[in-house]
C-alpha cells in the first residue's frame, strides 16, 4: 500500500499538512513527498511494490500535470507499450506512471479502462483543476472532507482529515469527482440481463477467470505472501498460486493457543499444494491488549469488523515483524458474491440477488476496509483476486437460481468449479463455512464479549447507549467498540453506514449478533 493526500486549496500549513499526513506513514515507509499543485497540495508516501527504483516516486509529472496514486494497475505493460507506440517516453517501471497518459488520450473516460485496485487524485494544470477516482469495489481507501472555506481535500485516511475538517467521508467506490460532482463510471452491482449459461459452462468460466485473477496478482518486484485460513476462499487462492509459481509459495495462518479451529486444515492445505507454510499462535491477553490498537487502525465501530480483523491484525504484525513480504494475497470478496451462511435463508432468487448487490456495495466498509488496514498499518500491500472486474461482473451476472444453496452446500458453484481438477482435498473444497473470527478459535470473541461485559454495569451500558443517536450500540461489546472509535474518530461515525448483520427482514435471520454462529443452519461450520 501506498498513501495519498490532496488539498485542492492550501488553507493550512504545510508543517499541518505533513503531520496530518504522517498519520498513516505506515502505509508509505520508504519514502515521502509533499508538492504545490496549482493553489494546493499533493502528498506521497512510497511502499515500493512495482518499480523500485527512485524513479517510481511519486507525484509524477508529465506538462505541469501532476498524478498521486494508491494503486495496482493490471495489465499496464500492455497498456505501456501501445502509449510508447504513440510517442510517450517512461522513466520509471511503475505501473502508476502510466495513468498521466492515459488521462491525456481519454480525459475522465480513463478510469472505465482501467483493470486496476485504485485510488488517485489528478492535478490538471491546464484547466487548474482537481480530479479524484476511487476502483469500483473500493478495495483501496479514499476519504474527502471540506474545509471551512468549501474546497474539498482527499486522503487515503480518515485519520489524514480528522482535525482539519468537521466531517470525514468515504469516497463512494466506482467514482470519480469533478467540477465539484460525484460521477458514477462503474457499478458492478448494476443489474444485468442474466447468464443464461448451464451449471457446467457457469463452472468452467468461475475457475478460468479466478486463475487469470490470482495470476495477474502475483505480478510485483517486492516478495509476496499468502494468507491461508483453511477455509475455501484463502485455500483456492493459495493453491492457484502455487500451481503458478516454480517455489514454494509463503502460507501464513493463525489461531488461539487453547482451541484454534482453522489451524488444522491451514496445515491440510499448505501440505497438500507444497507451500512453505507458518503458524502464528495468540492467546487472550495478546487479543485484549490488541483491541485498541486495531480499532484505532480500522477506523471502524461495527461489530463483525472489528472481531475478523483481530485475527487478520496480528497475523500481518507477525509476517512484517519476521519477513521481507510486501504483498499478500487474501480471500475476501466471495461471499458477498457467492453468499453467506445466512442467505442460504434468502426467501426467493430476487432476494437472493438484492442482498448481494447491497453487499458488494457496502464492501468497502467492512470486509475491504478490514482487510486494507489490517495489512498496510503493518508496511504491507493487500491483493484480492477474488476482486478481480471481471471476476466479479461474471459471478453477479449468473444466475440467482443457480448461486442459492439447492444443493445442501453453501457456494457450491465455486466448489464446484474445482471439483476433479486436483488443486485442494475434497474435504477442503466441500468443508463448511467458518466466519474467520470463529475460526481463529471460539475463545477470541468470547474472551471479548466477557471483558466487555465486566466493563460496563448494566447502569453505564444504558447510559452509554443514550450518548449515540446514529447507529446506537446494543451489546456492551458494541458499545465498548464505539467508545474506542469516538476515541480516535470523534464524531465521525457516519463513515460507516450501519452495524453488518443478516438481513433481519428474512426467517431465521432476526438475531443479535453478526456471528454466523447464532444462525440455526451452522450445524457443522467451524468444527
Amino acid at each position: 500500500m501506498c498513501s495519498i493526500m490532496a488539498m485542492t486549496k492550501q488553507t493550512i500549513s504545510t508543517e499541518v499538512f505533513v503531520a496530518n499526513f504522517n498519520q498513516t506513514q505506515s502505509r508509505g515507509p520508504d519514502a515521502q513527498r509533499v508538492e504545490e499543485a496549482g493553489d494546493g497540495l499533493m502528498g506521497f508516501e512510497r511502499l515500493s511494490i512495482m518499480g523500485l527504483s527512485d524513479e517510481g516516486m511519486q507525484p509524477f509529472e508529465r506538462s505541469g500535470n501532476k498524478v498521486i496514486c494508491n494503486g495496482e494497475i493490471y495489465g499496464f505493460r500492455k497498456e505501456k507499450k501501445a502509449l510508447e507506440a504513440k510517442g510517450y517516453e517512461f522513466v520509471s517501471e511503475s505501473d502508476c506512471e502510466i495513468l498521466l497518459p492515459l488521462y491525456e488520450q481519454y480525459g475522465v473516460e480513463m478510469f472505465q479502462r482501467l483493470d486496476a485496485e485504485f485510488a488517485c487524485v489528478i492535478y490538471d494544470s491546464k484547466k487548474d483543476t482537481f480530479i479524484a477516482a476511487r476502483d469500483p469495489i473500493g478495495i483501496r481507501p479514499l476519504f474527502y472532507a471540506y474545509d471551512e472555506e468549501g474546497n474539498i481535500m482527499f486522503a487515503s485516511e480518515a485519520k489524514n482529515l480528522v482535525g482539519i475538517s468537521k466531517k470525514v467521508m468515504p469516497f463512494p467506490p466506482g467514482h470519480y469527482y469533478f467540477n465539484g460532482e460525484f460521477i458514477c463510471y462503474r457499478d458492478l452491482a448494476k443489474r444485468v440481463e442474466y447468464l443464461q449459461d448451464d451449471l457446467e459452462t457457469v463452472c468452467g468460466e468461475i475457475r478460468k477467470k479466478l486463475i487469470k485473477g490470482v495470476e495477474k496478482r502475483l505480478d510485483a518486484d517486492a516478495p509476496v505472501g499468502f494468507l491461508l485460513s483453511g477455509g475455501l476462499d484463502s485455500s483456492l487462492v493459495c493453491a492457484i498460486a502455487q500451481k503458478q509459481m516454480k517455489r514454494p509459495i509463503k502460507t501464513f495462518a493463525i489461531g488461539m493457543n487453547e482451541d484454534a479451529i482453522d489451524l488444522k486444515y491451514a496445515k491440510e492445505v499448505a501440505d497438500y499444494i507444497g507451500s512453505e507454510h507458518h503458524e502464528i499462535i495468540i492467546n487472550k491477553e495478546v487479543v485484549l491488549d490488541s483491541l485498541e490498537e486495531v480499532i484505532a487502525s480500522l477506523g471502524t465501530f461495527d461489530i463483525t469488523t472489528i472481531r475478523a480483523s483481530m485475527g487478520m491484525y496480528l497475523i500481518c504484525k507477525e509476517i512484517r515483524k519476521q519477513t521481507d513480504i510486501r504483498v499478500l494475497l487474501t480471500g475476501e470478496i466471495s461471499d458477498e458474491i457467492f453468499g453467506y451462511k445466512y442467505t442460504d435463508f434468502a426467501p426467493c432468487e430476487e432476494e437472493f440477488q438484492k442482498e448481494a448487490e447491497k453487499r458488494l456495495r457496502e464492501l468497502y466498509m467492512y470486509d475491504v476496509l478490514r482487510a486494507d488496514r489490517c495489512i498496510s498499518t503493518h508496511s504491507m500491500e493487500a491483493r484480492v483476486p477474488f476482486g478481480d472486474l471481471d471476476f466479479v461482473s461474471y459471478v453477479m451476472a449468473i444466475h440467482p437460481k443457480l448461486k442459492m444453496n439447492t444443493y445442501n452446500k453453501g457456494k457450491y458453484l465455486l466448489r464446484h468449479a474445482f471439483e476433479g481438477f486436483d488443486y485442494l482435498p475434497t474435504d477442503i473444497l466441500f468443508r463448511e463455512k467458518a466466519a474467520f473470527s470463529d475460526a481463529v478459535g471460539h475463545s477470541m470473541v468470547d474472551y471479548i464479549k466477557e471483558y466487555a461485559q465486566s466493563y460496563y454495569s448494566d447502569e453505564e451500558f444504558e447510559a452509554g447507549c443514550k450518548k449515540y443517536k446514529y447507529v446506537p450500540p446494543f451489546t456492551k461489546e458494541s458499545l465498548l467498540y464505539r467508545e474506542l472509535f469516538e476515541k480516535y474518530y470523534p464524531g465521525q461515525a457516519e463513515m460507516i453506514k450501519d452495524f453488518w448483520m443478516p438481513n433481519k427482514n428474512w426467517e431465521n435471520c432476526d438475531v443479535d449478533d453478526p456471528s454466523a454462529r447464532v444462525l440455526k443452519n451452522y450445524g457443522l461450520s467451524g468444527k
